[in-house]
This record gives C-alpha cells, sequence and structure tokens, in this order.
C-alpha cells in the first residue's frame, strides 16, 4: 500500500514530513495506516564517489549558501541538508532529508521529479537517491534482530518485518529456496497493537528463530510470553533509517530494497555480494 501527497500541497504546509518515500528498487511492501505513521528521522550517509564531477558535489560556496538560505526562508520549516549543482545549468539540487528537489538561483520555482541524463540514458535522480540511502551493513545493531542462518551462512541481509505483514511472509517463502544466507530479522511492528505483541512473543521465546519460522511460514502462533525486547529500539532505528513500510531488505554491500524481491532478483542481489 503506497500514499502520496502533491509536492505542492506539502510546501504550501511548510513541510516535507509526510513526503512519500522516494522511488528505488520497490517492489511489493507493506505500510501503515498514515495516522500510525511516526515521523522519519533520516541518517545522514557517508557522502559517494563522485559520479559526474561536479554534478555530485557538495557546494560550500555563495551561490549554494544562497540557495539554501533561500529555500528555507521561502519554506520556512523546512531544513536543506545539502545543495548541489547539476548538469542542468542554472539549476540547483536541494537535498532535504532523504527526498530531492531541483530548483533555479532565486527559488523562483520548485521542481520534483526524475533528471534524466538524455545522452547517456541515466536516471541521475535514482542514482543519488541509491546513494543516500545507503546504510553500512557492520553499523546495524544485529544482537536486536532474531539470526537465522542457512547452510554457510556466507552472504548476509538484514530485514525489517511486520508479523502481520503479508508480503514479508511472501519473502520467507521465497528464502526457503536460496542457501548460503543468514538472515537477521528487526521486528518492526506497525501495522496494528497485534503486530507488537506477536512480536514480543516471538522474540521472548525459547527459540526466537523457531518461533519466527513457524508463524511466518506455517501461521502457527506463538506462545505467550514476557521478556525485555529491542522493538521500541527498531522502530526507532527504523525511522532512522526511513523505513516506511514492510518488508525494508538491507545488503552487505550497503544497498537496500524496499518490498519482497521475487526469487531470481533476490538471488541476484545476494550473489553480487560474493
Amino acid at each position: 500500500m503506497k500514499y502520496s501527497l502533491s509536492l505542492a500541497a506539502l510546501l504550501l504546509c511548510g513541510s516535507l514530513s509526510a513526503l512519500a518515500q522516494p522511488s528505488g528498487d520497490q517492489v511489493l511492501s507493506t505500510r501503515p495506516p498514515s495516522d500510525q505513521a511516526a515521523p522519519a528521522t533520516p541518517v545522514t550517509p557517508a557522502e559517494p564517489a563522485a559520479r559526474g564531477g561536479a554534478a555530485d558535489k557538495v557546494l560550500s560556496t555563495a551561490p549554494a549558501q544562497a540557495v539554501s538560505r533561500a529555500f528555507e526562508q521561502r519554506f520556512p520549516g523546512i531544513h536543506v541538508d545539502a545543495v548541489r549543482v547539476t548538469p542542468m545549468n542554472g539549476i540547483f539540487e536541494v537535498q532535504v532529508g532523504l527526498d530531492l528537489l531541483y530548483t533555479d538561483a532565486q527559488v523562483d520555482y520548485v521542481l520534483q521529479g526524475s533528471m534524466i541524463d538524455a545522452h547517456a540514458r541515466r536516471d541521475l535522480t535514482a542514482e543519488r537517491l541509491e546513494a543516500l540511502q545507503q546504510v553500512a551493513f557492520d553499523s546495524l545493531p544485529l544482537d536486536h534482530a532474531i539470526k537465522q542462518v542457512k547452510g554457510t551462512g556466507a552472504r548476509q541481509v538484514a530485514v525489517f518485518e511486520d508479523p502481520n505483514c503479508g508480503y514479508c511472509k511472501q519473502l520467507h517463502r521465497t528464502l526457503e529456496d536460496v542457501d548460503d544466507v543468514t538472515v537477521y530479522t528487526f521486528l518492526f511492528p506497525i501495522l496494528s497493537p497485534d503486530s507488537t505483541t506477536r512480536s514480543r512473543d516471538i522474540w521472548c521465546a525459547a527459540d526466537p528463530a523457531k518461533a519466527w519460522k513457524a508463524w511466518m511460514l506455517d501461521g502457527t502462533n506463538p506462545a505467550k510470553a514476557e521478556c525485555d525486547t529491542p522493538i521500541q529500539a527498531n522502530l526507532a532505528l527504523g525511522r532512522k533509517l526511513n523505513v516506511q513500510g514492510t518488508p525494508a531488505l538491507f545488503f552487505a554491500d550497503g544497498s537496500r530494497v524496499n518490498g519482497a524481491l521475487p526469487l531470481e532478483a533476490l538471488k541476484k542481489k545476494l550473489d553480487a555480494q560474493s
């Protein structure tokens, strides 16, 4: 389930916090009802290697600073994280969290959408968004996740999942046909109060991995259980990483996919890390 709001309405309200998730590799994912969705606080990713020289350079020059100031004056309450020059003469890229906008030097006009390099047939906006969303795998608190090892476990993927998410269950059926992978599941109950209760029961089970698999594949309810859980920490982490739906997959190379990948696409992503 996807939701979106028009950029014009958001800017008139002076907020981008409700902006729909950036386009990327989304396949099948479930989002919480909009009245339950917590505002996302995006991380500050490492600056990627340059792809095209000046077009990817964060500007600290007077023109960029002027654009940043003008943008924030036009839209009070919106914080500009970075301004970059683009290959299009006179047009600047404005980064607000994990969203990208384009504007002229005077911020008289603001655009949202993909900037296409017509000669190279490259979606420059998609490339930038992919870079912005990268997360260092070793920075994830894996001790807060349910660990499942298949075969050698040589390949790794971390997944944010809600126990009542149908697409998450579809992903688990797909994973049954994948070998030599370690799956770290961050319980991320965002769909209903029952999701929180079931996540607690699964985490507090004698064998969380077994209880999780039994629920996701067979629909076997976990026994009621109580213990300290990382669920609130996982929800905070998800907001930090701008996880807005489930499943959300994070791979060892820093890339992410929003949605349940089909088998061949999932194998391809994992093979790329081998």
